[in-house]
């Protein structure tokens, strides 16, 4: 026991399952590939990218190698006199320059100023960072807004003693309402384009933060806080049940506009996965790796969904097809639905604090009914081991007819002279004696 708990405690750490995933592609490297040099099938790689299992022992050290990011090559610098240098300058740590980030994307919703008011401003170096020599790579859906919520969430998560000095200390309420008011606006209408139903968006994002707040430790520290309560929306708008509710049986009304009309109708004709597949590459903004993770599906499958899915769209949208190359056909439709979501009026989300007090009653009406079902399962068991029978009684069989068994023994029917025998002797006085001793002549 004493050795399993040691190599437990020295394994290597592994990223989340989207970053393994996104690490090794960022490598080049296949799913065969990456089972051949650990060791094991193809299933097994893909159960760890998804979360289900996860490596131990060499396997984990050797997949930890593989997926560990090459290390930067740092420029040596070039030798200067000792005279020239200040005594400051090799005190000061160089910065690191920052990459570009985009603005934020039409389907969300920038936070209010009040969220970002409990971050504290971070003091810039006083030295100018050298020109780096190659663009640094800039993320298609990383915005200045997501980076705050992210950071004040991470903030909520870490009030106890873990948080950075200098930071100012959020509660987790006060963290899951700067997230609920960055994210839930702009969710409602990604859910409205991917289902066409304005009552079943909004309660779809209503249960995905009530699911949010009742995990709230795990969402709290996850790398994307609004992508964990995108998918948990997505995936309640998404279930065929609600085929089975008269409300959400047919879509709403779809625009009047006849340009906008005509998207909303192609969306809806398209199948589930290749909806939301567009939506999230198109739509949201997110590149193809996340987009196929967060659609549980491989790369190169997301792709082929987003190509059938634009070739759709482009037989209904001729300025779709008119575009000289996929590139302006993802700005494109990344206006076309923007302004769609944009124009339509959909509900807006209810406060997060009723959200917040609905989740908590919730799982207090659920912990009610498992104590309630423990208790009526204890008293139903108590109940038949007190009626049981304490020995085994053999069941009764039924009556059978039975043939071939032979008649009656014992004296024949008597006659007539017989029965008029017994008349008599019945009728007779007995008198003692002298029936007993013969009367001699």
């Amino acid at each position: 026991m004493t050795r399993s708990t040691t190599d437990e405690a020295a394994a290597p750490p592994l990223p989340s399952p989207k970053e393994r995933r996104r690490l090794r592609e960022a490598k080049s490297l296949s799913e065969e590939q990456v089972a051949e040099a650990v060791g094991v099938t193809r299933a097994t790689v893909r159960s760890w990218e998804t979360g289900r299992t996860s490596p131990r022992g060499r396997k984990r050290a050797l997949y930890a190698k593989l997926l560990a990011p090459a290390p930067a090559p740092t420029p040596a610098p070039e030798p200067k006199p000792e005279s020239k240098l200040k005594p400051e300058s090799k005190l000061r740590p160089t910065p690191t320059p920052t990459p570009a980030r985009k603005p934020a994307t039409a389907l969300t919703t920038p936070p209010p100023e009040s969220a970002h008011a409990s971050t504290a401003p971070t003091p810039e170096p006083v030295s100018a960072p050298p020109p780096p020599s190659e663009p640094a790579p800039q993320p298609k859906t990383t915005s200045e807004p997501e980076t705050e919520v992210k950071a004040e969430v991470k903030a909520g998560a870490e009030s106890g003693a873990g948080a950075a000095p200098g930071t100012t200390r959020l509660s987790p309420e006060e963290a899951f309402d700067a997230l609920y008011a960055h994210a839930a606006p702009g969710l409602v209408r990604q859910t409205y384009l991917l289902t066409g139903r304005r009552r079943l968006a909004r309660e779809s994002v209503e249960r995905a933060f009530q699911l949010a707040w009742h995990r709230w430790p795990e969402v709290a520290v996850d790398r994307d806080p609004a992508g964990w309560v995108r998918a948990a929306a997505y995936e309640y708008a998404m279930s065929p049940w609600h085929r089975l509710r008269r409300a959400h049986r047919h879509p709403d009304a779809p625009p009047t506009e006849p340009a906008r009309r005509a998207l909303f109708e192609a969306l809806l004709e398209l199948p589930p996965a290749y909806r939301r597949t567009l939506l999230l590459y198109d739509g949201v903004g997110l590149d193809l790796p996340e987009t196929a993770a967060e659609t549980e599906a491989s790369t190169p499958a997301a792709a082929g969904r987003l190509e059938m899915a634009r070739a759709a769209l482009a037989e209904r949208l001729p300025e779709l097809a008119a575009a000289d190359s996929p590139a302006e056909q993802s700005e494109l439709l990344h206006d076309r639905l923007g302004g769609l979501a944009r124009a339509e009026h959909v509900p807006a989300p209810a406060p997060a604090r009723k959200v917040r007090t609905g989740s908590e009653e919730k799982a207090r009406l659920w912990t009610r009914a498992a104590i309630a079902f423990a208790a009526l399962l204890i008293g139903a068991t108590a109940l038949t081991l007190h009626t049981a029978p304490t020995h085994y009684e053999p069941p009764i069989a039924p009556p059978e007819r039975v043939g071939g068994v032979p008649p009656r023994g014992g004296p024949q029917k008597l006659t007539a002279q017989d029965l008029k025998l017994q008349k008599s002797l019945n009728e007779q006085l007995a008198h003692g004696p002298e029936r007993l001793v013969p009367e001699l002549r």
